[in-house]
Order: C-alpha cells, then sequence, then structure tokens
C-alpha cells in the first residue's frame, strides 16, 4: 500500500499547495520534492483559490498564525472542498493558544479535512475545551490509550481521519485505529519536523485514501528518521534525513514498517 502510494506520486508528480509557517516553510518544500510531487507555498489570499483548484493536495499548517494566513487558509479549504481536492490540516499550537484552537474548529466546522493531525496535546485540545499545555511540543503526560480515546472521538465527530503524531504515532478513522512505532527520538531534535511529516501525508494524500496517506506520512518519515541517527549532532541527523526521503526505497519500507491495526466497534 505504502509503496503503490509511494510510487503513484513519483509517475504523476502532483502540485501540492502548502499555507504554512515561516519556519518550515523551506524543509516542507524539500520533503514534498523528496517525495516525487511539485511543492507550491502561495499564502496570498488572491491567490489561495487559483492555486488550490489546480492542487493535487494542499497541506494548511496553523504554526506561526498571522490574520492574512488565516484569511488563506479558510480560502484554500473551501476550495478544496468544493472541487473534492484531498487536504490535511496541521492544527500546529492548539494547544497552547485559544486563538488557534478556536480557528482550527470553525475551519473544520465549515470545510472538513481530509485528515485533521496535531502531536498528543494539541488533538487532546481539539476534543477537550479545559485542556492546555505549554508551547508546541506535546506534553510527556499524556498516554497513548488517553490519545487513542481522544483521535477515535474526533474521527467519528467529523467523519474524518485523525494522525495523532507521538512516541507511537496514532492515525484512525473511527472504524480503524492504528498504531505507528516508526520513528527516532532525534526528530524532536530539529525544529519542522511535525510539519514536515505533514506535507510528506499532503503528497500521499494525492494519491491513497486519507488513512493510508497519514499511515504511510507517519511510516515512512519514522523510518527516515531511525535511518539518519547518528552521534554527529542536530545539524548532520537532518541532512540525513533529507538523504534517506530522497533515496529510501521499497525494500526499506517493506523491510522496517511497524505497524499495529485494531478494527473498532
Amino acid at each position: 500500500m505504502i509503496n503503490d502510494i509511494r510510487r503513484s506520486v513519483r509517475e504523476r508528480a502532483p502540485l501540492i499547495h502548502c499555507i504554512t509557517n515561516p519556519i518550515s516553510i523551506n524543509q516542507c518544500a524539500n520533503v514534498i520534492l523528496a517525495a516525487g510531487a511539485r511543492p507550491m507555498m502561495a499564502e496570498h489570499p488572491d491567490e489561495a483559490a487559483v492555486i488550490t483548484r489546480t492542487a493535487g493536495a494542499v497541506m494548511l499548517n496553523l504554526g506561526n498564525f498571522t490574520d492574512v494566513r488565516g484569511k488563506s487558509m479558510m480560502i484554500s479549504a473551501r476550495t478544496a472542498r468544493e472541487n473534492g481536492i484531498p487536504f490535511i490540516l496541521d492544527v500546529c499550537g492548539a494547544a497552547c493558544l485559544t486563538t488557534r484552537r478556536d480557528y482550527a474548529l470553525s475551519l473544520i466546522a465549515e470545510s472538513v479535512p481530509s485528515v485533521i493531525k496535531g502531536n498528543y496535546s494539541e488533538i487532546n485540545a481539539l476534543c477537550n475545551a479545559h485542556y492546555s499545555s505549554s508551547g508546541v511540543d506535546a506534553d510527556a503526560s499524556l498516554g497513548t490509550p488517553e490519545l487513542d480515546t481522544a483521535a477515535v472521538r474526533l474521527a467519528r465527530e467529523y467523519g474524518t481521519a485523525v494522525l495523532a503524531s507521538g512516541k507511537t504515532d496514532i492515525v484512525t478513522d473511527g472504524k480503524r485505529l492504528i498504531h505507528i512505532y516508526n520513528g527516532s527520538p532525534q526528530l524532536a531534535a530539529v525544529t519542522g519536523t511535525g510539519c514536515m511529516q505533514g506535507a510528506l501525508c499532503a503528497a500521499y494524500l494525492s494519491a491513497g485514501t486519507a488513512l493510508d496517506a497519514a499511515v504511510g506520512a507517519c511510516a515512512v518519515f519514522g523510518i527516515c528518521g531511525r535511518l539518519a541517527e547518528t552521534e554527529k549532532g542536530s545539524g548532520t541527523f537532518f541532512t540525513g534525513l533529507m538523504d534517506a526521503l530522497s533515496t529510501i526505497g521499497d525494500n526499506d519500507i517493506e523491510k522496517y514498517t511497524d505497524t499495529e491495526e485494531t478494527v473498532l466497534e
């Protein structure tokens, strides 16, 4: 499944429209290129609809939120919904900032994303109005069982797929619950890796179902993180990560993918 999606992306080279934050915009563009797709980062409100209509998939990311970016994301989400274009919403910062949580919930209510993505804290915040955390890092006190419940609840409420990223990535559509165990602790030492995972998911959304795209992005990104592990430091690790994303083969995916699936009642 994952390799079929990867092959399709490389063969078709779809345009992936990203409205994301300047902290990780370069990394996200390079991840999309590494997957074989074509990135476009048009965030002006007058350009959002035009580019979205030509895209194979869209990534919207709430990091470093601004009024202009918020307006453009709403336009892009609406255009994607009207034209049947899949899109992922990364609710970066929704656990520590009510402005972002409220905005995310309003966008989801108007145009339900194909995938709602966030770390454990951010997904938990969308389900629990009284929950908050410090900064954009996941709350270490949150465990997989809690997030299984929150992710499934969110998926069922909106009829969509949910990706909760953490030591164990969780993906669900409310009917199936999948844990992905690939990854590396060193991913936390480089800024923007969560955004990069979302960009990879967007590329895969252009060629597969929401659930399969999310699982594939978690597995491939996690495997590449593991392959890039080094004692030389975060700079060398990041270079190795990009190299792995560019060169990883089908045999690596088949060998290292580590997932567990539960069919829900």
